[in-house]
């Protein structure tokens, strides 16, 4: 009950300043108003101008290796527990071999897009 109270208190809010906007508001309407406005100089060219497709190949890469910082902070965090040995206490070199290989895996796959020239510019 309390939350359908506050669904339908919420919606007359957003009703009642709709309308009070629309009643109440002011209404000058100019040429200098209506004219589209874009950091302060004319648009050039089109808004549904087409994008090559090497801004969204290199907008995708740029993702995707981005992503491995997000995969490497908990790594990072949890490094020392995973530099132990469980068993005998001492110093693994699991944690390590663990981060050698995601990265590996990554510098193939930015080499093979090197090579296939997808990213870098004319």
């Amino acid at each position: 009950m309390p939350a359908g109270l506050a669904i339908v208190f919420a919606l007359g809010f957003c009703g009642l300043f709709t309308a009070l906007a629309v009643l109440i508001g002011p209404r000058a309407t100019n040429p200098e108003k209506l004219k589209p406005f874009e950091c302060g100089s004319e648009p050039i060219g089109t808004p549904r101008g087409r994008y090559s497709v090497k801004f969204y190949q290199v907008a995708i890469l740029f993702l995707v290796f981005d992503i491995e910082a997000a995969f490497m902070y908990p790594w990072a965090v949890l490094y020392n527990q995973l530099s132990r040995n469980p068993v005998t206490g001492g110093v693994s070199f699991f944690g390590f071999a663990e981060m050698l290989i995601f990265v590996s895996i990554l510098v193939v796959a930015l080499a093979y897009v090197w090579r296939k020239k997808a990213i870098g510019w004319e």
